[in-house]
Protein backbone atom coordinates (compact mmCIF):
# COMPACT_ATOMS: atom_id res chain seq x y z
CA UNK A 1 0.00 0.00 0.00
CA UNK A 2 1.24 3.45 -0.38
CA UNK A 3 2.95 5.60 2.00
CA UNK A 4 -0.01 8.66 2.11
CA UNK A 5 3.52 11.09 2.43
CA UNK A 6 4.62 10.30 -1.23
CA UNK A 7 1.36 11.10 -2.24
CA UNK A 8 1.52 14.23 -3.94
CA UNK A 9 -1.15 14.51 -6.92
CA UNK A 10 -4.50 12.79 -5.77
CA UNK A 11 -7.20 13.14 -8.61
CA UNK A 12 -11.11 11.86 -7.37
CA UNK A 13 -13.86 10.29 -9.47
CA UNK A 14 -17.17 11.57 -7.56
CA UNK A 15 -15.45 14.64 -5.46
CA UNK A 16 -18.94 16.00 -5.05
CA UNK A 17 -19.64 13.08 -2.60
CA UNK A 18 -19.86 14.16 0.97
CA UNK A 19 -17.25 11.95 2.05
CA UNK A 20 -15.12 12.37 -0.86
CA UNK A 21 -15.09 16.14 -0.99
CA UNK A 22 -13.95 15.79 2.80
CA UNK A 23 -10.90 13.87 1.56
CA UNK A 24 -10.04 16.84 -0.83
CA UNK A 25 -9.92 19.16 1.15
CA UNK A 26 -7.72 17.10 3.83
CA UNK A 27 -5.18 16.97 1.00
CA UNK A 28 -5.82 20.19 -0.09
CA UNK A 29 -4.94 21.34 3.41
CA UNK A 30 -1.86 19.47 3.69
CA UNK A 31 -0.74 21.15 0.31
CA UNK A 32 -1.19 18.23 -2.51
CA UNK A 33 -2.47 18.88 -5.99
CA UNK A 34 -5.94 17.63 -6.01
CA UNK A 35 -8.62 17.58 -9.19
CA UNK A 36 -11.69 15.53 -10.13
CA UNK A 37 -14.37 14.86 -11.58
CA UNK A 38 -18.16 14.61 -10.74
CA UNK A 39 -21.40 14.26 -13.00
CA UNK A 40 -23.16 17.89 -11.73
CA UNK A 41 -22.02 21.20 -10.48
CA UNK A 42 -23.72 21.08 -7.00
CA UNK A 43 -23.19 23.72 -4.34
CA UNK A 44 -20.28 21.59 -3.08
CA UNK A 45 -18.36 21.29 -5.69
CA UNK A 46 -18.50 24.77 -6.02
CA UNK A 47 -17.00 25.50 -3.03
CA UNK A 48 -13.88 22.95 -3.68
CA UNK A 49 -13.36 24.78 -6.77
CA UNK A 50 -13.58 28.22 -5.01
CA UNK A 51 -10.69 26.52 -2.74
CA UNK A 52 -8.64 26.24 -5.28
CA UNK A 53 -9.34 22.66 -6.73
CA UNK A 54 -10.20 21.93 -9.87
CA UNK A 55 -13.28 20.19 -11.06
CA UNK A 56 -14.71 19.38 -14.32
CA UNK A 57 -17.93 17.58 -14.86
CA UNK A 58 -17.57 15.84 -18.18
CA UNK A 59 -16.83 12.01 -18.18
CA UNK A 60 -13.44 12.56 -20.47
CA UNK A 61 -9.98 10.86 -20.79
CA UNK A 62 -8.66 14.44 -22.03
CA UNK A 63 -9.46 15.79 -18.79
CA UNK A 64 -8.12 13.38 -16.26
CA UNK A 65 -5.09 13.79 -14.48
CA UNK A 66 -2.44 11.36 -16.20
CA UNK A 67 0.35 12.19 -13.53
CA UNK A 68 -1.75 11.25 -10.66
CA UNK A 69 0.33 9.56 -7.68
CA UNK A 70 -3.17 8.53 -6.56
CA UNK A 71 -7.01 7.85 -8.15
CA UNK A 72 -9.95 8.06 -5.31
CA UNK A 73 -12.70 6.50 -6.19
CA UNK A 74 -16.79 6.07 -5.24
CA UNK A 75 -18.23 2.99 -5.05
CA UNK A 76 -20.97 4.50 -6.35
CA UNK A 77 -19.75 4.96 -9.72
CA UNK A 78 -20.41 2.35 -12.87
CA UNK A 79 -17.71 0.10 -13.85
CA UNK A 80 -17.86 1.25 -17.35
CA UNK A 81 -17.15 5.17 -16.37
CA UNK A 82 -14.57 5.89 -19.22
CA UNK A 83 -11.83 7.91 -16.49
CA UNK A 84 -12.25 4.67 -14.11
CA UNK A 85 -11.68 2.40 -16.95
CA UNK A 86 -8.73 4.47 -18.45
CA UNK A 87 -6.79 4.53 -15.06
CA UNK A 88 -7.68 1.07 -14.37
CA UNK A 89 -6.07 -0.26 -17.48
CA UNK A 90 -2.96 2.08 -17.07
CA UNK A 91 -2.41 0.75 -13.60
CA UNK A 92 -2.59 3.78 -11.69
CA UNK A 93 -3.03 3.31 -7.85
CA UNK A 94 -6.67 3.12 -7.67
CA UNK A 95 -8.48 3.69 -3.42
CA UNK A 96 -11.84 3.62 -2.20
CA UNK A 97 -12.37 6.67 0.10
CA UNK A 98 -12.40 3.54 3.08
CA UNK A 99 -8.93 2.92 1.54
CA UNK A 100 -7.50 6.38 2.21
CA UNK A 101 -9.27 7.15 5.09
CA UNK A 102 -7.58 4.05 6.59
CA UNK A 103 -4.32 5.85 5.79
CA UNK A 104 -4.99 8.73 7.23
CA UNK A 105 -6.00 7.46 10.56
CA UNK A 106 -3.59 4.82 10.49
CA UNK A 107 -1.23 6.59 13.21
CA UNK A 108 -3.86 8.25 15.05
CA UNK A 109 -6.43 8.26 18.19
CA UNK A 110 -9.59 7.72 16.03
CA UNK A 111 -12.93 8.29 17.35
CA UNK A 112 -15.51 6.63 14.69
CA UNK A 113 -18.80 6.94 14.81
CA UNK A 114 -21.04 4.21 12.82
CA UNK A 115 -24.36 3.44 12.47
CA UNK A 116 -27.38 3.40 10.26
CA UNK A 117 -28.89 6.39 11.68
CA UNK A 118 -27.78 9.16 13.62
CA UNK A 119 -24.04 8.68 12.47
CA UNK A 120 -23.36 12.11 10.78
CA UNK A 121 -25.11 14.45 13.51
CA UNK A 122 -23.29 12.55 16.35
CA UNK A 123 -20.04 12.74 14.44
CA UNK A 124 -20.38 16.42 13.64
CA UNK A 125 -21.65 16.81 17.50
CA UNK A 126 -18.20 15.13 18.70
CA UNK A 127 -16.06 17.28 16.49
CA UNK A 128 -17.41 20.76 16.88
CA UNK A 129 -17.25 19.58 21.28
CA UNK A 130 -13.42 18.83 20.55
CA UNK A 131 -13.15 21.93 18.65
CA UNK A 132 -14.90 24.55 20.54
CA UNK A 133 -13.83 23.38 23.77
CA UNK A 134 -10.19 23.66 22.57
CA UNK A 135 -9.16 19.99 22.71
CA UNK A 136 -8.45 20.02 18.64
CA UNK A 137 -9.43 17.74 16.10
CA UNK A 138 -8.95 16.48 12.65
CA UNK A 139 -12.94 16.00 11.32
CA UNK A 140 -14.02 14.02 8.47
CA UNK A 141 -17.81 14.46 8.43
CA UNK A 142 -20.76 13.02 6.53
CA UNK A 143 -22.17 16.82 6.38
CA UNK A 144 -21.66 19.79 6.51
CA UNK A 145 -21.43 21.73 9.93
CA UNK A 146 -23.31 24.55 10.01
CA UNK A 147 -21.16 26.35 12.49
CA UNK A 148 -17.92 26.03 10.06
CA UNK A 149 -19.88 25.65 6.72
CA UNK A 150 -17.70 22.27 6.47
CA UNK A 151 -17.34 19.03 6.59
CA UNK A 152 -13.61 18.67 7.21
CA UNK A 153 -11.06 20.42 9.31
CA UNK A 154 -7.47 19.97 10.55
CA UNK A 155 -5.90 20.76 13.76
CA UNK A 156 -2.33 19.75 14.85
CA UNK A 157 -3.37 17.17 17.87
CA UNK A 158 -3.04 13.94 16.44
CA UNK A 159 -6.92 12.66 16.66
CA UNK A 160 -8.84 12.06 13.94
CA UNK A 161 -13.09 12.15 14.45
CA UNK A 162 -14.44 9.98 11.19
CA UNK A 163 -17.93 9.21 10.18
CA UNK A 164 -17.89 5.39 9.67
CA UNK A 165 -19.68 3.99 6.89
CA UNK A 166 -21.47 0.48 6.74
CA UNK A 167 -22.09 1.33 2.96
CA UNK A 168 -20.02 -0.91 0.74
CA UNK A 169 -18.53 -2.37 4.72
CA UNK A 170 -16.38 0.28 4.46
CA UNK A 171 -15.76 1.08 8.38
CA UNK A 172 -13.92 -2.45 8.42
CA UNK A 173 -10.92 0.05 7.28
CA UNK A 174 -10.93 1.95 10.16
CA UNK A 175 -9.20 0.86 13.40
CA UNK A 176 -11.48 3.04 16.20
CA UNK A 177 -10.12 3.94 20.09
CA UNK A 178 -13.67 4.91 20.33
CA UNK A 179 -16.26 3.55 18.37
CA UNK A 180 -20.01 4.63 18.38
CA UNK A 181 -22.76 2.30 17.41
CA UNK A 182 -25.89 4.47 17.17
CA UNK A 183 -28.13 1.60 15.19
CA UNK A 184 -27.87 -1.50 13.11
CA UNK A 185 -31.14 -1.71 11.06
CA UNK A 186 -31.16 -3.40 8.01
CA UNK A 187 -30.08 -0.86 5.64
CA UNK A 188 -28.09 -0.78 2.04
CA UNK A 189 -29.73 -5.03 1.52
CA UNK A 190 -28.25 -4.24 -2.24
CA UNK A 191 -24.57 -4.84 -0.48
CA UNK A 192 -25.74 -6.91 2.51
CA UNK A 193 -28.37 -9.19 1.16
CA UNK A 194 -30.27 -9.70 4.85
CA UNK A 195 -30.26 -7.87 8.00
CA UNK A 196 -28.38 -10.46 9.61
CA UNK A 197 -25.31 -9.27 7.55
CA UNK A 198 -25.88 -6.12 8.03
CA UNK A 199 -25.33 -6.85 12.20
CA UNK A 200 -22.57 -9.18 11.29
CA UNK A 201 -20.80 -6.27 9.82
CA UNK A 202 -21.28 -3.56 12.87
CA UNK A 203 -20.24 -6.63 15.15
CA UNK A 204 -17.33 -7.10 12.71
CA UNK A 205 -16.35 -2.94 13.15
CA UNK A 206 -16.50 -3.07 16.85
CA UNK A 207 -14.07 -5.80 16.41
CA UNK A 208 -11.35 -3.34 15.25
CA UNK A 209 -11.46 -1.22 18.26
CA UNK A 210 -7.77 -1.35 19.64
CA UNK A 211 -6.96 -3.49 22.36
CA UNK A 212 -7.78 -0.84 25.32
CA UNK A 213 -11.18 0.48 23.25
CA UNK A 214 -14.07 1.87 23.93
CA UNK A 215 -16.92 1.22 22.95
CA UNK A 216 -20.04 3.86 23.56
CA UNK A 217 -23.84 2.57 22.11
CA UNK A 218 -26.84 3.05 22.21
CA UNK A 219 -29.61 1.17 24.20
CA UNK A 220 -31.32 -1.47 23.23
CA UNK A 221 -29.20 -2.31 20.04
CA UNK A 222 -29.96 -6.37 18.36
CA UNK A 223 -26.83 -8.54 18.83
CA UNK A 224 -25.32 -5.84 21.79
CA UNK A 225 -23.93 -8.50 23.71
CA UNK A 226 -22.13 -9.71 20.62
CA UNK A 227 -20.55 -6.11 20.10
CA UNK A 228 -16.53 -5.68 21.45
CA UNK A 229 -14.69 -3.53 23.67
CA UNK A 230 -12.93 -3.73 26.54
CA UNK A 231 -15.36 -0.85 28.22
CA UNK A 232 -19.00 -0.51 27.00
CA UNK A 233 -20.96 2.18 27.57
CA UNK A 234 -24.78 2.33 27.23
CA UNK A 235 -26.43 5.37 26.20
CA UNK A 236 -30.23 6.30 25.50
CA UNK A 237 -33.40 7.70 27.07
CA UNK A 238 -34.55 4.69 29.18
CA UNK A 239 -32.83 5.32 32.69
CA UNK A 240 -33.08 1.52 33.12
CA UNK A 241 -31.61 0.37 30.33
CA UNK A 242 -28.07 3.43 29.55
CA UNK A 243 -25.53 4.21 31.53
CA UNK A 244 -25.66 7.82 29.89
CA UNK A 245 -28.89 9.49 29.55
CA UNK A 246 -30.56 12.83 29.74
CA UNK A 247 -32.72 13.41 32.59
CA UNK A 248 -35.50 15.96 33.75
CA UNK A 249 -36.02 17.31 29.83
CA UNK A 250 -38.02 20.68 29.06
CA UNK A 251 -38.88 21.90 25.31
CA UNK A 252 -38.73 25.95 25.14
CA UNK A 253 -39.29 27.21 21.38
CA UNK A 254 -37.57 24.65 19.77
CA UNK A 255 -34.78 24.14 21.83
CA UNK A 256 -34.60 21.38 24.99
CA UNK A 257 -32.93 22.02 28.22
CA UNK A 258 -31.76 18.78 30.07
CA UNK A 259 -29.42 17.31 32.42
CA UNK A 260 -27.34 14.52 31.62
CA UNK A 261 -26.33 11.62 34.08
CA UNK A 262 -23.94 9.13 33.84
CA UNK A 263 -22.33 6.71 36.27
CA UNK A 264 -21.24 8.88 39.13
CA UNK A 265 -20.94 11.92 37.44
CA UNK A 266 -24.04 14.40 36.24
CA UNK A 267 -23.64 17.48 33.69
CA UNK A 268 -26.45 19.97 34.51
CA UNK A 269 -28.08 22.68 32.42
CA UNK A 270 -27.53 21.91 29.11
CA UNK A 271 -28.79 23.43 26.42
CA UNK A 272 -29.07 22.00 22.82
CA UNK A 273 -30.78 24.73 20.31
CA UNK A 274 -31.90 22.05 18.22
CA UNK A 275 -35.24 20.12 17.21
CA UNK A 276 -35.92 16.46 17.73
CA UNK A 277 -35.98 14.35 20.92
CA UNK A 278 -33.72 11.96 19.02
CA UNK A 279 -31.15 14.82 18.67
CA UNK A 280 -31.02 14.90 22.35
CA UNK A 281 -30.25 11.25 22.45
CA UNK A 282 -27.54 12.10 20.26
CA UNK A 283 -26.01 14.71 22.24
CA UNK A 284 -26.14 11.92 25.20
CA UNK A 285 -23.96 10.13 22.97
CA UNK A 286 -21.11 12.82 22.12
CA UNK A 287 -21.43 13.88 25.46
CA UNK A 288 -20.09 10.47 26.59
CA UNK A 289 -17.07 10.73 24.41
CA UNK A 290 -16.32 13.85 25.73
CA UNK A 291 -16.12 12.61 29.35
CA UNK A 292 -14.40 9.79 28.42
CA UNK A 293 -11.99 12.24 26.90
CA UNK A 294 -12.05 14.70 30.39
CA UNK A 295 -12.94 17.61 28.54
CA UNK A 296 -14.05 20.13 31.55
CA UNK A 297 -17.70 20.05 32.09
CA UNK A 298 -18.26 23.79 31.59
CA UNK A 299 -16.64 23.60 27.86
CA UNK A 300 -18.75 20.63 26.87
CA UNK A 301 -22.18 22.52 28.13
CA UNK A 302 -20.91 25.97 26.25
CA UNK A 303 -19.77 23.85 23.20
CA UNK A 304 -23.52 22.01 23.13
CA UNK A 305 -25.39 25.16 23.49
CA UNK A 306 -23.02 26.80 20.74
CA UNK A 307 -24.12 23.98 18.16
CA UNK A 308 -25.97 25.30 14.96
CA UNK A 309 -26.81 21.73 13.62
CA UNK A 310 -25.70 20.38 10.33
CA UNK A 311 -27.54 20.66 6.89
CA UNK A 312 -30.26 18.53 6.08
CA UNK A 313 -30.02 17.11 9.73
CA UNK A 314 -33.53 18.66 11.80
CA UNK A 315 -32.25 21.66 10.27
CA UNK A 316 -35.37 24.78 10.42
CA UNK A 317 -35.27 27.12 7.27
CA UNK A 318 -37.61 29.17 8.04
CA UNK A 319 -39.36 29.28 12.53
CA UNK A 320 -42.54 31.51 12.46
CA UNK A 321 -45.31 31.74 14.97
CA UNK A 322 -47.71 30.52 12.05
CA UNK A 323 -45.22 28.36 9.95
CA UNK A 324 -42.42 26.24 10.77
CA UNK A 325 -40.50 24.44 7.82
CA UNK A 326 -37.76 21.67 8.55
CA UNK A 327 -35.43 20.05 6.27
CA UNK A 328 -34.11 16.43 6.86
CA UNK A 329 -32.35 13.64 4.91
CA UNK A 330 -34.02 10.85 6.66
CA UNK A 331 -34.38 8.32 3.99
CA UNK A 332 -35.42 5.00 6.13
CA UNK A 333 -38.74 4.07 7.72
CA UNK A 334 -36.61 4.45 11.52
CA UNK A 335 -35.48 8.35 10.28
CA UNK A 336 -38.63 9.14 8.97
CA UNK A 337 -40.34 8.23 12.18
CA UNK A 338 -38.36 9.86 14.08
CA UNK A 339 -38.16 12.58 12.39
CA UNK A 340 -41.61 12.95 12.21
CA UNK A 341 -42.40 11.96 15.71
CA UNK A 342 -39.87 14.65 17.21
CA UNK A 343 -40.89 17.56 15.27
CA UNK A 344 -44.65 17.34 16.00
CA UNK A 345 -43.38 16.22 19.79
CA UNK A 346 -42.21 20.21 19.59
CA UNK A 347 -44.47 21.84 17.91
CA UNK A 348 -47.70 19.73 18.72
CA UNK A 349 -50.28 22.65 18.31
CA UNK A 350 -49.45 22.88 14.10
CA UNK A 351 -50.86 20.60 11.72
CA UNK A 352 -47.64 18.54 9.88
CA UNK A 353 -47.63 18.41 5.96
CA UNK A 354 -44.66 16.20 5.04
CA UNK A 355 -43.15 16.06 1.63
CA UNK A 356 -40.27 12.95 0.98
CA UNK A 357 -38.93 11.71 -1.82
CA UNK A 358 -38.33 7.90 -1.61
CA UNK A 359 -34.43 7.00 -2.87
CA UNK A 360 -33.16 4.12 -4.16
CA UNK A 361 -35.47 1.63 -5.50
CA UNK A 362 -34.20 -1.02 -3.89
CA UNK A 363 -34.50 0.79 -0.45
CA UNK A 364 -38.34 1.63 -1.14
CA UNK A 365 -39.12 -2.05 -2.42
CA UNK A 366 -37.55 -3.94 0.74
CA UNK A 367 -39.05 -1.31 3.24
CA UNK A 368 -42.25 0.04 1.64
CA UNK A 369 -44.32 -1.25 4.73
CA UNK A 370 -42.56 0.60 6.57
CA UNK A 371 -41.88 3.33 5.06
CA UNK A 372 -46.02 3.37 4.50
CA UNK A 373 -46.34 3.31 8.36
CA UNK A 374 -43.76 6.00 9.23
CA UNK A 375 -45.87 8.32 6.63
CA UNK A 376 -49.00 7.86 8.08
CA UNK A 377 -47.53 10.05 11.01
CA UNK A 378 -47.99 12.83 9.51
CA UNK A 379 -51.38 15.05 8.89
CA UNK A 380 -50.78 15.34 5.49
CA UNK A 381 -48.06 13.76 2.77
CA UNK A 382 -46.66 14.66 -0.50
CA UNK A 383 -44.78 11.49 -2.26
CA UNK A 384 -42.47 12.42 -4.79
CA UNK A 385 -41.09 10.27 -7.21
CA UNK A 386 -37.99 7.76 -6.62
CA UNK A 387 -34.74 9.52 -6.34
CA UNK A 388 -32.67 6.39 -8.27
CA UNK A 389 -29.30 7.29 -7.57
CA UNK A 390 -27.27 4.36 -8.92
CA UNK A 391 -29.71 2.74 -9.74
CA UNK A 392 -32.23 1.19 -12.62
CA UNK A 393 -36.06 1.15 -12.30
CA UNK A 394 -36.96 -2.35 -10.84
CA UNK A 395 -40.20 -3.95 -12.19
CA UNK A 396 -43.58 -2.70 -10.40
CA UNK A 397 -41.66 -0.48 -7.51
CA UNK A 398 -42.64 3.24 -7.45
CA UNK A 399 -43.70 5.32 -4.90
CA UNK A 400 -47.52 4.84 -5.68
CA UNK A 401 -46.59 1.46 -4.00
CA UNK A 402 -46.44 3.80 -1.07
CA UNK A 403 -48.89 5.63 -1.61
CA UNK A 404 -50.89 2.11 -2.35
CA UNK A 405 -50.06 1.04 1.42
CA UNK A 406 -50.37 4.20 3.24
CA UNK A 407 -53.74 4.64 5.46
CA UNK A 408 -54.50 8.00 5.76
CA UNK A 409 -56.81 9.60 3.08
CA UNK A 410 -54.25 12.67 2.86
CA UNK A 411 -51.98 11.94 0.51
CA UNK A 412 -50.60 12.30 -2.49
CA UNK A 413 -48.02 11.79 -5.49
CA UNK A 414 -46.44 14.75 -7.56
CA UNK A 415 -43.74 15.05 -9.61
CA UNK A 416 -41.67 18.19 -8.48
CA UNK A 417 -42.58 20.76 -11.09
CA UNK A 418 -46.20 19.82 -9.89
CA UNK A 419 -45.11 20.08 -6.71
CA UNK A 420 -44.25 23.91 -6.53
CA UNK A 421 -47.63 24.50 -8.12
CA UNK A 422 -49.43 23.11 -5.57
CA UNK A 423 -47.38 24.83 -2.72
CA UNK A 424 -48.51 28.07 -4.51
CA UNK A 425 -51.93 26.98 -3.79
CA UNK A 426 -51.87 26.13 -0.87
CA UNK A 427 -50.04 29.46 -0.13
CA UNK A 428 -52.79 31.34 -1.21
CA UNK A 429 -55.23 29.15 1.15
CA UNK A 430 -53.20 29.63 4.88
CA UNK A 431 -55.11 31.74 6.15
CA UNK A 432 -57.85 29.24 6.91
CA UNK A 433 -55.33 26.12 7.70
CA UNK A 434 -53.90 27.84 11.26
CA UNK A 435 -50.56 26.91 12.38
CA UNK A 436 -48.63 24.81 9.89
CA UNK A 437 -44.86 22.43 10.31
CA UNK A 438 -43.78 21.75 7.17
CA UNK A 439 -40.87 18.48 6.36
CA UNK A 440 -39.30 17.79 3.22
CA UNK A 441 -37.01 14.86 3.33
CA UNK A 442 -35.28 12.37 1.82
CA UNK A 443 -31.32 11.60 0.57
CA UNK A 444 -31.88 12.57 -3.59
CA UNK A 445 -32.16 16.03 -4.74
CA UNK A 446 -35.51 17.39 -2.77
CA UNK A 447 -32.75 20.12 -1.44
CA UNK A 448 -33.08 21.59 -4.92
CA UNK A 449 -36.50 22.30 -4.02
CA UNK A 450 -36.01 23.94 -0.57
CA UNK A 451 -34.94 27.73 -1.75
CA UNK A 452 -38.18 27.84 -4.28
CA UNK A 453 -40.67 26.30 -1.36
CA UNK A 454 -39.00 29.06 1.16
CA UNK A 455 -39.37 31.42 -1.77
CA UNK A 456 -42.99 30.98 -1.96
CA UNK A 457 -43.84 30.72 1.68
CA UNK A 458 -42.28 34.24 1.97
CA UNK A 459 -44.50 35.74 -0.61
Amino acid sequence: MIDIKNIQRIYFIGIGGIGMSALARYFKFHGRTVSGYDKTETVLTKQLAEEGIEIHYEDSVEKLDKTADVVVYTPAIPATQLQFQFYKENNFELLKRSDVLGLITAGSFNICVAGTHGKTTITTMIAHILRDSGYGCNAFLGGIAVNYESNFWSNERNVCVVEADEYDRSFLKLNPDIAVVTAMDADHLDIYGTAEAVESAFIDFTAKLKPEGILIHKQGLAKAASLHGSKKVIYGLDKSLADVRPVNITMNSGSYLFDVSGSGWQLQDVVLNMGGLHNVENITAAIAVAKELQIDDEEIRSAVESFKGVKRRFEYILKREDLVFVDDYAHHPEELRALITGAKGLFSNMRCILIFQPHLFSRTRDFADGFAESLDLADEVVVLPIYPARELPIEGVTSQLLIDKMKTSNKQLLEKESLLEWMNSMAGKRTNQGKTLLITAGAGDIDTLIEPIKQIIEK
